[in-house]
C-alpha cells in the first residue's frame, strides 16, 4: 500500500501544478479580455483570434483545474444527507461515487474525446472564423483533462481505502455550500 500512497502523492503534485496553470489562465484570460475590449472600443480594431484564445484559456481553467478541485474535495456534490453523516460513512459514499460514477464517466469522455483530438491534430483544423486559431490545442485539453480527472479519481480511491485501513489520516471535513 505504501507504493500506492507514493503514487497518490505524485498524482496530487501533478494536479496541484495543473491547478496552478489553470489559476494563471484565469488571470491571463481576464487581461486578454480587458485588452481586447480597450483595443476594440478605443481603436476600432479586433481579431477573432483574441476572442478564441479567451475560449481556449477558459478550457484550460476548467479542464486543468478540475483534478485539483477533486483532490481538494471541493467538487460539486448532491448534498441531501452528506453533511450530516459521520466521516466514515462519507468516505464510503465517496468511494461509491468515485468508483461507480466518476471513473466510468471520465473514462468514457476520454475515450470519446481522444480520437477527435487526434483527428484535429492530423488535419490541422483551423477555426472557420477569419483570423481564427488552430483547434487542436483546445481539443487536446479535453482528453488531457478527462484523463487526469480519472487518474485523480483513482488516487482518491486509494487514499480513502488507506484512510479506512488506518494508514493515513484524511481531512474529510465537508462544508455545505451556502444556499
Amino acid at each position: 500500500m505504501i507504493g500506492w500512497l507514493k503514487f497518490t502523492n505524485t498524482v496530487d503534485w501533478v494536479s496541484e501544478k495543473l491547478g496552478t496553470i489553470a489559476s494563471w489562465a484565469v488571470l491571463l484570460a481576464a487581461c486578454i479580455s480587458a485588452g481586447n475590449a480597450v483595443v476594440r472600443y478605443g481603436f476600432d480594431f479586433s481579431s477573432n483570434g483574441w476572442l478564441e484564445i479567451q475560449w481556449y484559456l477558459f478550457a484550460v481553467t476548467v479542464m486543468l483545474g478540475a483534478p485539483m478541485v477533486l483532490k481538494r474535495n471541493e467538487h460539486v456534490r448532491v448534498d441531501l444527507i452528506y453533511g450530516s453523516i459521520s466521516s466514515k460513512v462519507q468516505v464510503y459514499i465517496d468511494l461509491f461515487g468515485l468508483a461507480i460514477f466518476l471513473l466510468p464517466v471520465m473514462g468514457f469522455l476520454f475515450w470519446l474525446s481522444f480520437p477527435l483530438f487526434v483527428k484535429m491534430l492530423l488535419s490541422g483544423e483551423v477555426s472557420s472564423n477569419a483570423g481564427g486559431l488552430v483547434r487542436w490545442p483546445a481539443m487536446m485539453l479535453l482528453p488531457l483533462g478527462f484523463g487526469w480527472v480519472f487518474v485523480q479519481g483513482v488516487s482518491e480511491i486509494i487514499k480513502r481505502i488507506a484512510h479506512l485501513k488506518g494508514l493515513i489520516v484524511m481531512d474529510t471535513h465537508y462544508e455545505k455550500p451556502v444556499q
